[in-house]
């Protein structure tokens, strides 16, 4: 990437991750922090994505909490947890958002996937720009705020991606992981001249 390549705009770029199925392997569910695996290559793509200056979030639907399947504190173990693990490999995170809701437990939110409420709270509390930010997730939803905010959406194959590819929308690019994703927004980012 050419030196200074993300200080343009009024804001920091960011990645904004998705987590189960994307960072870590898709477990329905997840309460339990022994069940957290990293998908391979994730801690790395974090890793290599921080050192060329993005913030990266991480940004999750919990729909369990809202179904009473496990609570915020079986939530806040299992995302220690990868705190933990992504800390180890030396690829933190600069936040987590989580949305617990579901509309048919909670009824309606803006925070919920592809509801940007979880995006413009980390917009206004880190400095970023969503316009030049790049958005990967394996489910459409989790790449649908990109088409609302300006950025970039990025369908990963690893967990529920290889089935919802299909429905992949016009200017959402698929790879087949996350790994693969930070290589392409490396890439990108190392191409784009200055404004």
């Amino acid at each position: 990437m050419r030196p200074g390549g993300l200080a343009r705009g009024p804001g920091r770029p960011a990645v904004f991750l998705d987590r189960d199925g994307t960072v870590i392997q898709e477990r329905e569910y997840l309460a339990d922090p022994a069940g957290v695996v990293l998908v391979a290559g994730a801690a790395g793509a974090v890793a290599a994505l921080r050192e060329a200056g993005f913030a990266v979030v991480v940004v999750t639907n919990q729909s369990g909490i809202a179904r009473g399947l496990y609570g915020e504190v079986d939530y806040h173990a299992v995302a220690a947890r990868l705190d933990e693990l992504l800390e180890r490999a030396a690829a933190p995170v600069d936040a987590t958002y989580y949305c617990p809701h579901h509309p048919d437990f909670t009824g309606p939110c803006d925070c919920r996937k592809p509801g940007l409420g979880m995006y413009e709270h980390a917009t206004r509390a880190l400095g970023l720009d969503p316009a030049r930010s790049f958005y990967v997730g394996d489910r459409v939803k989790d790449v649908l705020p990109a088409l609302a905010l300006g950025g970039q959406g990025i369908l990963v194959r690893t967990g529920y991606g290889a089935e919802e590819e299909e429905g992949a929308p016009p200017g959402v690019v698929v790879v087949d992981d996350l790994a693969a994703a930070a290589a392409l927004i490396l890439s990108v980012d190392a191409l784009s001249g200055p404004e």
